[in-house]
Formats: C-alpha cells, sequence, structure tokens
C-alpha cells in the first residue's frame, strides 16, 4: 500500500499551448490512453485503495461532464478522499459552477496579468479577465484552506503561480491582485521550477531558468505584501528529473 501521497491523474490535451509546458507530450502531441468513465472511476478508487490521500486531476477542463459522471459512480462505491481539481483557470465560470458539490480542492494556475502575454506565450485570449474570474468563484465556493491533522489539504483554494524570466512584473502584478481582490489569508504557491523546454527552448525570453536575483526581487515583493499564507520553492538546479515520464510503460 501506497504510504499517502496524491493520486495524481493526468488528462491528455489542454486548452492553452503554453511554449514551454512541462508536460507537452500529453498536453499538447496528445499522448495518452483513451479509457471509459468506468475506468476512470475505478482509477479513482484503486487510488484510494493504494493510500492515497486525496484525487489529484491535472488538465481536466476538456473532461469535466465524464468527470462529474465518474465522481458520481466512484462515491457511490465507496470514495471518500478530496477530489483536487489542478487547472490552468482558463474556465468558463459555468463549467466552475457544474463542479460545485463535488470538487473539495482547487488548485489553479495564475499564469498572467497582461492579456498579451496569454497570447503570445499560450495561444489564447482574455486570459487575466477569465482566469481572474473562475479564479474567484473557485473561493466563492470552497473558501480558504483547511487542512486535516496530518496538514493535508481537505478543502478549499491554494493559487499557484509560475515565475517566468524576464517577466517579474508579470508576477508583482499577479501577486497584487490577489491582496487586494482576495483574503489576505489567502494560499499563494510561488513556483520556481521553471525551466526552458518544447518551444521556449527557442524564445529569447524563456530560453533559461530564472535567476537568484530574479526570484529574490519576487519573495521580497511578496513579503512586502503583508499576505499570510503560502509556499515557496528553493530555486533548484535539477527541475527537469521531476517531469513525469508519459510513456504509458
Amino acid at each position: 500500500m501506497v504510504n499517502g501521497g496524491s493520486g495524481t491523474i493526468f488528462f491528455s490535451n489542454c486548452n492553452l499551448n503554453c511554449i514551454y509546458c512541462q508536460n507537452y507530450e500529453i498536453s499538447q502531441l496528445g499522448n495518452g490512453k483513451e479509457i471509459s468513465i468506468q475506468e476512470l472511476a475505478n482509477i479513482f478508487l484503486e487510488q484510494q485503495k493504494n493510500g492515497a490521500e486525496n484525487i489529484n486531476l491535472v488538465t481536466p477542463t476538456m473532461y469535466v461532464y465524464q468527470i462529474i459522471e465518474a465522481i458520481k459512480i466512484a462515491k457511490n462505491a465507496g470514495l471518500t478522499i478530496p477530489i483536487i481539481y489542478n487547472t490552468n483557470s482558463y474556465e468558463n465560470i459555468e463549467t466552475i459552477k457544474l463542479l460545485k458539490g463535488y470538487i473539495d480542492v482547487y488548485l489553479p494556475d495564475f499564469k498572467y496579468f497582461d492579456n498579451e502575454l496569454g497570447e503570445k506565450y499560450s495561444n489564447i485570449k482574455n486570459y487575466f479577465d477569465i482566469a481572474s474570474k473562475s479564479i474567484y468563484e473557485m473561493y466563492l465556493q470552497v473558501g480558504l484552506p483547511q487542512f486535516n491533522e496530518n496538514g493535508i489539504i481537505t478543502k478549499g483554494v491554494i493559487i499557484r503561480h509560475l515565475v517566468l524570466p524576464n517577466h517579474i512584473q508579470n508576477t508583482k502584478n499577479i501577486l497584487k491582485w490577489i491582496k487586494e481582490n482576495l483574503p489576505s489569508k489567502t494560499y499563494i504557491s510561488v513556483m520556481a521550477q521553471y525551466f526552458p523546454t518544447y518551444k521556449a527552448k527557442d524564445n529569447y525570453l524563456l530560453n533559461r531558468k530564472l535567476t537568484q536575483e530574479e526570484y529574490d526581487e519576487v519573495l521580497n515583493f511578496l513579503y512586502s505584501l503583508g499576505l499570510e499564507n503560502g509556499y515557496f520553492q528553493e530555486l533548484g538546479t535539477h527541475e527537469e528529473e521531476y517531469v513525469p515520464n508519459f510513456n504509458l510503460k
């Protein structure tokens, strides 16, 4: 039996086309395995049986209707662990409202403050306008994070933001928006794991990792805002090693 951990399920294809996507093999190239709704429900139950702390649905947007049906089946068969919706936040409000009562934890990425960056790097329009509204709806549904006796989240929203090299002002604007529009106890995860992959290797602004100076500037700004809860990563050197192997073996 697995001792804890997150029961992560990756879905192929994505409604964004990020040129720096670390999971591009499944998100952009569509690699994966087709399964039925019943099989998905069985995977949920198997993860619980193996000791997973939660079901973590990664890039689930395009499969919401099927996911909801699978959750119904699995809960009727004894699924009790929390369900996490791990999203890029480019979601219709109607989609998030459909998920009410089925999702315990939302882990939304908040990528861009400037809509032009969304067009430039993810090939989508109006990212900020759509993402900010969907994140607020997530907060209205499940609120601030709640944790069990082992410190594992059971309900709530944690907003994640990946810091991009040469785009520190974008990060500052995102953090400032959170400060001004959500409770001060909102949980934020500032991620320093960026490394150039996929098409970003050929982009002159994104073809390197963060510098320590850039990351220090972000953290100093985060502290200056007075946000009370959050996580940040140490600036690493081997981020590539943590990308899952998607060869289905």
